[in-house]
Parts: C-alpha cells; structure tokens; sequence
C-alpha cells in the first residue's frame, strides 16, 4: 500500500469544482490488481465509489479476479494456462471462473460498499443478457470478445439509485457461457453508457514512456508509443482498450494504481492525478 503525499484540506478545496462539474455523469471503474487482496484497499475502493455515488456520479463497477481464479484452480487441481497472456478457458476452468468472479468476488464488493451505505447490487454478464460475445480465439477456448451490451439494463439500475458490480462473464448467441477479460469487458460497457469517464485500477503508476509516467495522452500520442515499443506487455491491452473506448464515445480513460490509498479520490479530485489520463484529439 502506498500513502499519498497530500493535505487533506487542499484535496477538500480542489475537490469542489470537479463535484460539481460531474454530478449526474457516469464513471465505469475497472476494480482488479493488487488492490483485491488488500483488506484495507478493499475498503479504501468501497468507501471511495460508495462516495461517488453519493454525490451524484452514477458508479459502474466492472472486475476482475485472476489471482483468486488461480488460486481456487489449484485446490481443485486444475491447471492453469496462459496463452499470449490471457487465461486458457476450458470447461473446468471456466466453473472455476463462474465461481469466483460470480460468486465469491462479486458478492464481497457488493457486501463492502452497502456497509458503507452504498445500494451495491452484484450482476455477471450473464443476467438480462448483459453481455453478449463471441469466441475470442480458439486457442483460448472459452474466452469471449464482447460484441454487445445491455446497456438499457444498466440504466435502469442507475435510474433507480443503485450501484451495479459487474462479473466479467458473457454468453453467446446460443446460450454458451464465456470468460471475459475484465480490462476488455469494462471498455464496451463503459462506451455503450456513453461514459465521462472510464478508469482502471492496475498495479502501476499509469502509463511510462522512457521511464517516467505520462500524466497525460492523447488517442494519437498513446497509438503512437504503442508502434515503438515505449508502451509494450501487460500495458497493450489496456491501452487499446482506452483507446477503443474513446473511439466509441467515452470521454476520457484513467490508468491509475490502485495500491494508492483512495487513489480513484485523488485521480478524479485533483488537477494533478496520480495516474494517465488518455483523451480523444
């Protein structure tokens, strides 16, 4: 865990305009890393989107699991796979993935952010149809790509004062249940709401060119660190996700660490941030 340098006071005063400019806007939160098996973080990220909420921003929580997915994989002794850095999805594995992200995971989110006063309602993208894929690649198996969302679904959730946890998992148009990668998924859900902003909690700073993070992006700036190596690994996806989410109407894409004590706080609240920012030209 990492502790901000930051006056209280100072973030409370900056903080204004900004809670002012995005009242009934909507933030989708990518919630996955590190900051998952911190019990103090965990309750950092509930009270930080129960906050959110509060004041008037309408809060999509999209997340993620692998490290428990392993974890629950090898008490069951079943092997896990990685292809090209994303999970290999076999029948087993995907029960596994049902378990854990639909389960275990999902509900402990909804059950830290209604004891903060939130109104936190657990949902995969399974119920109401909310995610629709297609098989990814066969050499992942059951890995879906999203083709489309429900996203009236969401809305109508938003509308009637709750805070939707969204398990990464879809179906397909013949009823066949998928692991979806949870970087990938949050992209199309937050661009089907029309989303202001978009933010992933990773386990770095944000984006690094030359050793040194980038505050800021642009779509044209981030495709072209892309082409030379300067953004590279674990990083590509999320960039490209960013980058495709802007395509698709989102406003702007936050990458930010979410080991940062209420770093989604910080992030939004500050004119500093303590991440990336990437935006449309």
């Amino acid at each position: 865990m990492t502790k901000p340098v930051f006056r209280k006071e100072d973030v409370l005063i900056e903080a204004l305009p900004y809670i002012q400019q995005f009242e009934k806007t909507t933030f989708v939160i990518k919630y996955g890393g590190a900051v998952m098996t911190d019990e103090n973080l965990k309750a950092m990220v509930a009270q930080d989107v129960t906050l959110l909420r509060k004041i008037g921003i309408e809060v999509v929580v999209v997340h993620g699991g692998g490290k428990e997915i392993t974890s629950l994989a090898e008490k069951l002794d079943i092997r896990t796979k990685f292809v090209n850095g994303q999970r290999y999805t076999d029948e087993d594995m995907r029960d596994v993935v049902q378990m854990v992200l639909g389960g275990l995971i999902n509900k402990d989110i909804v059950r830290r952010i209604n004891i903060n006063g939130g109104r936190a309602v657990g949902i995969s993208g399974i119920d109401a149809n909310l995610v629709t894929v297609k098989q990814l690649d066969k050499a992942l198996g059951l890995v879906g790509e999203v083709i489309d969302v429900n996203a009236s679904f969401i809305r109508n959730l938003l509308k009637d004062g709750y805070l939707p946890v969204i398990a990464p998992i879809g179906v397909d148009a013949e009823g066949t249940i998928y692991n979806v990668n949870a970087d990938i998924a949050a992209g199309p859900i937050a661009a089907s709401l029309s989303a202001t902003k978009l933010v992933y909690m990773t386990d770095i700073d944000g984006v690094k060119i030359n050793g040194k993070l980038a505050s800021h992006l642009t779509q044209s700036e981030a495709q072209k660190y892309i082409a030379d190596g300067n953004i590279s690994g674990g990083m590509i996806p999320k960039v490209e996700s960013a980058l495709a989410a802007l395509e698709s109407g989102v406003q702007k894409v936050h990458i930010i660490d979410g080991r940062v004590e209420h770093a989604l706080l910080l992030e939004i609240f500050t004119q500093e941030g303590i991440g990336t920012e990437i935006v449309s030209e």
